[in-house]
């Protein structure tokens, strides 16, 4: 497996994982037969907290719908170098970053600066491609 691959899958794994926080909020706060039963629509979270983090893992969803691909071209077409391993990498490390500043209520100015960075690693893998 190569560098960038590898940090997709870690990548992919991490986004599949970070509901995890935000549903057993909902369980806590509804109850498992009224969070099967509740009725539409679905009333917001009542933790601050649970309400970013649904933000934070969509976020990380739409992100991954453009980087996941970016990493397979580079991976097929055998652009592969030193720049995009290490975009993959700090691209992961700033999903990591964006979701616990957003979870635990970082400034606004900490999520961007995250979010800014992973599309800088996107643009990076892009620019590969291209070149």
């Amino acid at each position: 497996m190569t560098t960038e691959l590898f940090w997709l899958t870690l990548t992919i794994a991490l986004t599949a994982t970070l509901w995890i926080p935000y549903i057993g909020n909902r369980i806590k706060e509804l109850g498992p037969p009224s969070l099967a039963w509740f009725p539409l629509p679905d009333p917001p979270p009542k933790a601050r907290w649970a309400d970013r983090a649904m933000r934070a893992h969509n976020n990380a969803v739409e992100n991954l719908v453009i980087f996941a691909p970016l990493v397979i071209l580079v991976h097929l077409s055998g652009v592969s170098s030193h720049a995009t391993e290490t975009a993959c990498m700090v691209y992961f490390f700033t999903r990591v970053g964006h979701y616990g500043f957003s979870i635990f209520g970082f400034p606004i100015p900490l999520r961007t600066v995250a979010f800014l960075v992973g599309v800088g690693c996107q643009v990076t893998l892009l620019l590969s491609l291209l070149s």
